[in-house]
């Protein structure tokens, strides 16, 4: 069965509202970093978070994950997460994949890596999550005995998306994907995010590259100082001007 015919039946579930955020904060100790963001996330949908370094995107992705100590509503699937530790959040839907560095066990080999995402799913339901993860992304499989550590760039990217994915999750989380990687790299994402978004996943990233986010997300929003700009849909990407003032901070709203 291809990657294609595995995920039609997930067609029917397009457009449900799979992630709601309200009034989302991230803290450092008593340094407020991000604070009240509200947004909505629908299946089948790629929202990217934009803007420069210091701009608050890793840290209100890992409110939102828990990861970073925060406050405010995370609900999957109508149910509220907000107050779930990250653990927590991860068996309820959320799979976060963070900046490249110490996303994977690079002491453990590829093969080892994806069956520690797939420890949260049934057994009986493991090796059909494992080759759809192997269609996805070919070169794990041929790679599967390697250690982690030995992967170039993009197949130790390929590899936490994988771990990630082994839990089957609603919301996938990413942390700057393209961060560092070889443009050859970049149409490999693009054709695993299509994939994953026609089967109904939502998808969640933050990123630098204005380019790569144009290619992939469906809908975007700026920030800047911890605040939300600036959003709007794919089209809106295409305008620079526009998008350079609020990386500059002169837009406001």
């Amino acid at each position: 069965m291809t990657i294609v015919e595995k995920v039609s039946d997930f067609a029917r579930h397009q457009n449900a509202v799979v992630m709601s955020c309200r009034d989302i904060v991230a803290r450092y100790s008593r340094i407020t970093v991000v604070s009240g963001l509200n947004f909505s996330l629908r299946s089948g949908e790629m929202l990217a978070i934009l803007g420069p370094n210091g701009a608050g995107k890793s840290s209100m992705l890992g409110s939102i994950a828990g990861t970073v100590s925060g406050s405010g509503e995370v609900k999957v699937k109508n149910q509220d997460l907000g107050r779930m530790n990250a653990h927590l959040r991860a068996r309820n839907g959320i799979a976060f994949v963070p900046e490249r560095r110490g996303n994977i066990f690079s002491t453990m080999s590829v093969k080892e890596n994806i069956d520690v995402g797939l420890r949260l799913l049934p057994p009986e339901e493991r090796e059909a999550q494992r080759d759809f993860i192997n269609d996805l992304f070919p070169i794990l499989k041929k790679r599967e005995t390697a250690m982690a550590g030995v992967l170039s760039g993009g197949e130790q990217q390929m590899l936490a998306i994988g771990l990630a994915l082994g839990r089957r999750p609603d919301v996938l989380i990413l942390d700057e994907p393209s961060q560092g990687l070889a443009p050859a790299v970049f149409d490999i994402l693009e054709r695993a995010f299509a994939v994953l978004k026609n089967k109904g996943l939502a998808l969640l990233l933050a990123e630098q590259n204005v380019p790569f986010a144009a290619r992939i997300a469906d809908r975007y929003v700026i920030l800047s100082q911890g605040q939300i700009v600036l959003s709007g849909g794919k089209e809106d990407l295409a305008n620079p001007k526009e998008l350079a003032d609020a990386f500059l901070g002169k837009v406001n709203g």
